[in-house]
């Protein structure tokens, strides 16, 4: 099965191929890419193969375009366009082409509120991947950075932080319209549209894709483990992700069963008396619960501490490639591939 087509048309052409060229890196969006910098060749293209959504500057928008047989229209607006154009949907031109895509997925799950048809997926099997440790303090959210960061680079990676505090907004200083909040709530609606939802709502730092984590603390603690399994569920098989990577928190009640989904674990730990306690008693639980499947796929780290901003910025986060974490993240990747 071919993936289905999303169109971009702008009569500005370098605008038109490194838009492109951004939607090309961009791994888990699934549909084949095409641009345009003329209608012509726009409509020609429509007469022989369906176009599914169309991303058009306000000045290509034309009656022969309106006639076409597309699934969604988008305009992409220079910030005032004329009034015939306001029966579409549309998106401002002129910022990150990570909120671009962002507001066109949010705009094409809107239209599709209503249907349960979902993309034609292509992909190999989605590893899923958890960070988790009994232990605070250990750099458990900043390995998992470094990891989707460095995964990303060759793979679609999703990073979801199912933490009670997560402090995202203070770190990458920006607040979501947003959130894992959201999505949890499609989940408990039975949302047919929920992989549409979900691409509204994704962010993007250094082409590592994630879902903005919680604000407030009981939306982890108040979801039902069945409300967490649909999810995962729903982005094994109906994203374009190839690897989920989880950074768990204490808040989920069946964090047995979320780590039990997981290929592998990988636990930061620290050395000294208390935190090594801690580590044997959360071994002894698992062993009670008969799940021994857990402790033979967890990968125990001593992490370096790096050197870091005292200052939360997002570029914190990119940073982490270049520091010592980034340095050991990338031999345990090397390894695990030999």
């Amino acid at each position: 099965m071919k993936k289905n087509i999303f169109a971009v048309c702008d009569l500005e052409v370098e605008y038109a191929l490194n838009f492109m060229d951004y939607l090309n890196q961009k791994k888990n969006i699934p549909f084949e890419i095409q641009a345009f910098t003329t209608v012509e060749s726009l409509i020609a293209f429509g007469k022989k193969t369906h176009i599914e959504l169309l991303l058009i500057s306000g000045r290509a928008m034309c009656r022969k375009v309106r006639e076409m047989d597309i699934g969604q229209i988008i305009i992409l607006s220079e910030g005032v366009h004329p009034p015939e154009l306001d029966q579409y949907p549309s998106v401002y031109k002129y910022q990150s082409s990570s909120d671009v895509i962002r507001e066109v997925m949010e705009c094409y799950g809107a239209e599709k509120k209503n249907t349960s048809s979902q993309f034609t997926v292509l992909k190999k099997n989605t590893e899923i991947l958890g960070v988790y440790s009994p232990l605070g303090r250990c750099l458990k959210t900043s390995f998992a950075l470094t990891l989707g960061q460095l995964l990303a680079k060759e793979k679609a990676v999703l990073y979801m932080n199912l933490e009670e505090y997560s402090g995202f907004e203070e770190l990458m200083g920006k607040g979501y319209a947003h959130n894992l909040s959201d999505l949890l709530y499609y989940v408990r609606q039975e949302n047919q549209n929920l992989v549409h939802k979900m691409n509204g709502i994704i962010q993007t730092v250094n082409n590592l894709d994630y879902i903005p984590p919680v604000q407030m603390p009981a939306d982890i603690r108040g979801t039902a483990w069945q409300d967490w399994e649909k999810l995962f569920q729903m982005i094994t098989r109906d994203s374009a992700y190839e690897v989920i990577i989880l950074d768990i928190g204490s808040g989920i009640d069946e964090n047995f069963q979320l780590l039990d989904l997981c290929k592998r674990i990988y636990m930061p730990v620290l050395t000294d008396a208390i935190s090594m306690c801690k580590i044997a008693q959360f071994e002894n639980l698992v062993r009670i619960w008969d799940l021994p499947q857990i402790l033979e796929k967890t990968v125990k780290l001593s992490l370096p501490f790096h050197i870091s901003t005292k200052q939360p910025s997002p570029e914190y986060v990119e940073q982490l490639l270049w520091s010592e974490l980034g340095d050991f993240t990338r031999e345990l990747i090397r390894k695990e591939r030999e």
